[in-house]
C-alpha cells in the first residue's frame, strides 16, 4: 500500500481512489457538459425569469395602486424601481436567447473553407519577364 498524505486521508475517510489531475478532471467535466446539459440549463433559467417577470409586473400593479391611495413619493420611487427591475429581466431573457443562439452555432459545423495562396519564388527581374510574357499572350489572343 502506498504510503503518502492522501492515503492517510483514504484510510480515514474510508475512500478508494487515486488522485486526479486538474487537466483530466476538466476534460471529464468538458464530456459531460453537453447540448442537453446547455438546453436543460436554458429551460431552467428561461422559466426562472418568466416567474420573475411575472411576478414583478404583479408587484407593480400592487405598488401603483398603493401609491395612488397613499399619494407619497416614496411609494411611487419603489414603483419606478420595480418598473426598472422587471424590464432588467426581460432584457436578460432577451439576451439569454442570444446566448444559445451563439452556442448553437459555435457548435454547428462549419463547411470547408479554401484558401489559394500563390508565392512566387524568383527574382525581380523573372517576375518582370513572366508578366510581360503574360502581357503580351494577353494582347496576341
Amino acid at each position: 500500500m502506498k504510503t503518502d498524505k492522501f492515503s492517510e486521508l483514504n484510510d480515514v475517510f474510508d475512500v478508494e481512489g487515486e488522485i486526479v489531475s486538474a487537466e483530466k478532471l476538466s476534460k471529464e467535466i468538458q464530456k459531460v457538459s453537453s447540448g442537453t446539459d446547455i438546453k436543460k440549463d436554458y429551460e431552467y433559467t428561461r422559466g426562472n425569469l418568466y416567474s420573475i417577470i411575472e411576478k414583478g409586473q404583479e408587484a407593480i400593479n400592487n405598488i401603483l395602486e398603493l401609491a395612488q391611495e397613499s399619494d407619497t413619493p416614496r411609494a411611487y420611487e419603489v414603483a419606478g424601481q420595480l418598473i426598472k427591475s422587471v424590464s432588467d429581466a426581460t432584457d436578460k431573457l432577451m439576451d439569454l436567447q442570444k446566448k444559445l443562439k451563439d452556442l448553437e452555432t459555435d457548435d454547428a459545423p462549419k463547411g470547408p473553407t479554401t484558401v489559394n495562396n500563390a508565392l512566387f519564388v524568383g527574382s525581380t527581374a523573372e517576375l518582370q519577364k513572366l508578366l510581360k510574357q503574360g502581357l503580351s499572350n494577353r494582347e496576341n489572343a
